[in-house]
């Protein structure tokens, strides 16, 4: 089962589902605004990308974090930063089984694609 994590309101978000509406492909969706970010899930994403990937620093989100946060900022406080903001997770995030995308690039969905 496919599980894609955002915020609905996303154009990235909204891109990847129709993509995966198109493709026929079943998935849940996990609301961050409604739901929170699951933290184990969250750990696990920064264990297998990076927290500097899966941290949006090109958000506005991102950008209203006092230069203190933002200059000083390491894994463990980058976490506690998405937890807290989970906006400035990168959108979308995707786990099927071991697998996992940030983002949304056709390419890598169509991996998907049985």
């Amino acid at each position: 089962m496919i599980k894609i994590y955002g915020i609905p309101n996303c154009d990235t978000m909204k891109k990847a589902r129709k993509w995966l509406d198109k493709n026929n492909l079943d998935y849940q969706f996990h609301d961050y605004k409604k739901l929170g970010v699951p933290e184990k899930n969250l750990k696990l994403w920064v264990k297998k990308a990076g927290w500097e990937f899966v941290l949006n620093k090109r958000g506005t989100t991102w950008r209203k974090l006092s230069d203190e946060i933002k200059n000083n900022i390491d894994e463990t406080s980058a976490i506690q930063v998405m937890l807290d903001n989970p906006s400035s997770i990168k959108r979308p995030v995707l786990e099927k089984g071991k697998t996992l995308v940030i983002g949304f690039k056709e390419d890598e969905y169509k991996l998907l694609v049985p």
